[in-house]
């Protein structure tokens, strides 16, 4: 639960002047994310937001992909390819680093808890012993697929504890902290890797028509907490059971073009899962160097060109498995790509494949699915966020696997989008799309990736990352009609040709929105006062403090009393407009007198003004608002 702090601190001072003339509703047009400079030092692109800091990668990290991002205290730990590395960001405009820790694997997301880290490894070349020279055996006891722990009580000293490995590995994970259960914590594992042969981890079966197959199912991991060392996996759900087959889209006319274009011009083209692909450049670059320097030679030749052109369909079989014909008689899902656990309503949300799932997991151990949803507009379904309430649930979708772009003028707007869905009874109900409003170029990877709340009160707000297309932050508080009210974006890594960059994920963490930056680090924001958010709601969101945050691992936020919370949500029943303006005017007033007043006078002040604004704003559309700010004004008096 995120941490309540002291009355003293928590009385934040009421903004009395909520909105100004010079505060436009209207984001500025021309989009200035649109014909971005690119580059090493690329143009940027601000609404909204204020950039504290950007700092880049330690050296050791330095050409390697940083990923997902968890927070403990005052530090933030990036995971990346190379390992992670932690960041002290007690003072935000100016990180420090305090440790990384070189442990390659791929992809090293991570997640934490009291003393303990846990760090995800799913690649062939991840090594037990944190080396960097892979691992060539196709079978090897030296081979890390699965989750590593560290202690991190001495966080500057890391200690390896164990690893925990898995038959499929973990491409990404889930931590849950089960409030009834104060000895424990559950790992919840996502694996997406072939089934590792049974002799280099006993139990691993890779046949799908076996009945113990490794395919299908989750894997959850006890932790005890007095002993860590004991973790182990304790059970194998399937929660995928009886899903059918799904149809999915193809191509968009965008990636028709490209293929054409790359077939007129001798380029890379690529079968994967029956449909044509262009080859990413930089992939092909480095294939091509490869095999050239297997010749002896340090610049590409048409024979070069010949030879990956005919050993491209054994590659594409290497990287995926060989295609099967569906199956009726299996599920049609064989893994989620992130799962996000909500312990305080009981529920997780699962973004597997083809599906966005409920899934019950009031007994950690065995989670039981209680809905499903598809959608023909959703390529694969990749994570997923519930509002504060557990009413809604959004689900992004990864279409093109974050390498492509896929925001491109002719690229539907309900592709590689977030799908927003209100949640009653254990049900789905689909309300509508977002996606991040603005054009991309073919050299930008761009479709909906990781982010996070913000604990704006009585609002929905998430910000999110959209790799090259950068953050968008937006209100999804009518799930049919979200809409964008902050940005921030760079022009493309590479002007020339489409690689791998931008924001891989970006969460708020105690009144700030930190974000991992594929290749260039770390970048912290901060949000200003805008038409759409006024300097009480973010004052309001400040006062909910984190001891620790995993994204995946969704905490509940409670507001605690506040003339800012109190200043929000009048500030939101202003905005609606439909409350004479003089008698919003006099309440705040009422707030403003009252934060003034000795503590006697300010008591008496707050009773009869909590008393007073039901009826006086009772002709507000938002009768819930009403009363949430009457709360708000009667709990200051306590």
């Amino acid at each position: 639960m995120s941490r309540i702090v002291p009355r003293t601190f928590a009385l934040a001072a009421l903004s009395l002047f909520a909105f100004s003339g010079y505060l436009s509703a209207q984001a500025p047009k021309p989009d200035p994310r649109v014909g971005l400079r690119g580059g090493p030092h690329a143009a940027q692109a601000v609404w909204n937001l204020k950039v504290l800091s950007t700092t880049p990668p330690s050296p050791k990290f330095v050409g390697s992909w940083n990923t997902d991002l968890a927070f403990r205290g005052k530090f933030v730990i990036q995971g990346n390819y190379n390992g992670y590395q932690v960041w002290d960001i007690s003072e935000p405009w100016r990180p420090e680093l305090e440790v990384s820790n070189y442990c390659p694997a791929s992809q090293s997301d991570v997640s934490v808890y009291r003393n303990l880290l846990f760090v995800s490894a799913e690649g062939n070349t991840g090594r037990i012993d944190c080396g960097d020279q892979g691992v060539k055996d196709t079978v090897s006891a030296e081979r890390i697929k699965g989750i590593r722990i560290f202690d991190i009580s001495d966080i500057a000293n890391p200690r390896h504890v164990v690893n925990v490995q898995t038959c499929r590995g973990s491409h990404t994970h889930s931590l849950l902290i089960d409030p009834k259960d104060k000895a424990n914590v559950y790992v919840y594992i996502s694996g997406s890797a072939p089934t590792r042969p049974a002799g280099e981890l006993a139990g691993c079966i890779a046949d799908k028509d076996d009945p113990n197959t490794a395919e299908f199912r989750l894997e959850v991991i006890k932790v005890p907490l007095a002993h860590p060392e004991q973790a182990a996996v304790v059970s194998s759900p399937r929660i995928f059971n009886q899903l059918a087959l799904v149809t999915a889209h193809g191509r968009s006319q965008s990636d028709i073009d490209a293929v054409a274009d790359a077939k007129a011009h001798n380029g890379f083209v690529v079968t994967l899962r029956g449909v044509e692909q262009v080859l990413n450049p930089y992939r092909t670059q480095l294939m091509l160097d490869s095999i050239s320097k297997s010749h002896g030679r340090t610049v590409w030749t048409a024979a070069d060109s010949a030879e990956l052109r005919a050993g491209l369909p054994a590659w594409v079989t290497m990287m995926t498995g060989h295609e099967e014909a569906p199956n009726p008689n299996r599920p049609a899902v064989t893994s989620c790509h992130d799962i996000t656990l909500y312990p305080a309503i009981g529920m997780a949300a699962g973004a597997c494949e083809g599906y966005g799932l409920l899934v019950d997991i009031r007994d950690p151990a065995h989670p039981v699915r209680i809905g499903a949803v598809s959608d023909s507009n959703f390529s694969y379904w990749h994570s997923a966020t519930f509002n504060n309430d557990g009413s809604k649930v959004l689900f992004s979708d990864e279409w093109g696997g974050g390498m492509q772009p896929k925001c491109r003028v002719r690229d539907p707007k309900e592709w590689g989008a977030d799908a927003l869905f209100t949640v009653s009874g254990g049900k789905m109900q689909f309300q509508g799309y977002y996606k991040v409003p603005v054009v991309q170029t073919p050299e930008e990877n761009c479709v909906a990736h990781n982010g996070s709340l913000i604990p704006i009160p009585g609002r929905d707000v998430m910000a999110q990352s959209w790799y090259q297309a950068g953050i968008s932050v937006f209100d999804w508080t009518d799930a049919a009609h979200p809409k964008e009210i902050a940005y921030f974006d760079r022009g493309p890594v590479d002007t020339t040709r489409m690689v791998l960059g931008g924001t891989w994920s970006v969460y708020w963490y105690n009144g700030v929105l930190v974000s991992s930056e594929i290749t260039r680090g770390l970048d912290i924001f901060a949000l200003t006062p805008s038409a759409y958010l006024t300097q009480n709601e973010i004052d309001a969101a400040k006062t909910v403090p984190y001891d620790y945050l995993n994204t995946q691992g969704q905490q509940q936020m409670v507001w605690p009393p506040s003339y800012a919370l109190a200043g929000a949500y009048l500030d939101q029943l202003a905005r609606i407009g439909d409350i004479p303006p003089e008698r919003i005017a006099r309440v705040r007033r009422g707030l403003f007198s009252a934060q003034r007043a000795s503590p006697g006078g300010r008591r008496r002040a707050l009773v009869k003004l909590s008393g007073e604004i039901p009826p006086y704003l009772a002709a507000s559309r938002d009768k819930k608002k009403v009363e949430l700010l009457a709360r708000a004004v009667g709990d200051l008096a306590k």
